[in-house]
């Protein structure tokens, strides 16, 4: 590393910024930049242009939009990202999910609507199109 220049550390989506443990349990409304992992408990509205992952023991009561949302626990509420959704195996979903990539693997529990819309903002709801999802066999 030379002095005086600044090192720029490609971000890894194993690097987490924040990460709530089981036993926690929080109320409100929570942004956040970079890699967040809930294995806590969560109710009230999450907003971010980065990651988020929910783990298999979160519990997520909340309408979330992000750039990219992965759901190992347990949702109720509506997901929307910007780039992605995945719904992974341990996964309970129970609201309408909206991305441009939406993965359903097996075993998932999903109730509700699926849209997969062109890649957007996260706040731009006005270019979406209905399709379809195709569930996946790990």
């Amino acid at each position: 590393m030379w002095w005086g220049k600044k090192s720029k550390r490609p971000t890894k989506g194993s690097d987490l910024t924040a990460f709530i443990d089981e036993g926690s349990e929080i109320e409100g409304k929570y942004s956040f930049s970079g890699t967040v992992m809930i294995n806590g408990r969560f109710r009230g509205e999450i907003t971010s242009s980065d990651s988020l992952i929910i783990g298999e023991k979160g519990v997520v009561n909340a309408s979330v939009r992000a750039g990219i949302v992965l759901i190992n626990g347990e949702v109720v509420g509506n997901v929307s990202a910007s780039e992605r959704v995945e719904l992974r195996g341990t996964a309970r979903v129970f609201g309408d999910v909206e991305a441009p990539v939406v993965v359903v693997e097996e075993g998932v529990l999903f109730d509700g609507q699926c849209k997969m819309s062109k890649a957007r903002s996260a706040d731009d709801a006005s270019a979406t199109r209905d399709s379809t999802v195709v569930a996946l066999k790990r």
